[in-house]
């Protein structure tokens, strides 16, 4: 039973995913100490008023508190902003650079200039033979 109980901490996916957890707490710690402690401080002072949640307006005398919203949601938009400006757009720069050229998987007919496989041995536009046609590089997603 606890050699059961061993292999499964011990797989890989478990350990991945404690670490990514792990790291993931201590990421959105830094994150969101620099949205509270400094942008939403310098927000603040631009609007000079230091906290949001005081924030607040009457409908027939009962109170819509919307600075907690603005405030939750200002934060949001920072966070994820930050998230997506150094953690996904580097990463999908280094996976593109680290997946290198694709290989070519077309190639050009000489006499109508349409792009076709590989493989083929007759242009499927003017059935011309293209045996010596050069490859040419298929398109590569935009990074």
């Amino acid at each position: 039973m606890l050699k059961g109980f061993r292999d499964f901490i011990l797989r890989g996916n478990v350990v991945d995913l404690a670490v990514a957890v792990l790291i993931g707490t201590a990421f959105g710690a830094v994150i969101t100490s620099f949205t509270k402690d400094i942008l939403m401080q310098l927000i603040a002072a631009i609007v000079k008023t230091p906290d949001f949640s005081g924030l607040v307006f009457s409908v027939n005398g009962t109170p819509i508190k919307y600075g907690n919203f603005l405030g939750v949601a200002i934060n949001f938009l920072i966070v994820a902003s930050m998230i997506y400006f150094f953690v996904v757009l580097p990463l999908k720069y280094l996976l593109a650079k680290a997946k290198g050229p694709e290989a070519a998987t077309m190639k050009t007919c000489a006499e109508c200039l349409s792009e076709i496989p590989l493989p083929a041995r007759r242009c499927k536009f003017c059935a011309q033979p293209v045996e010596s046609a050069q490859p040419v590089k298929s398109a590569q997603p935009v990074v």
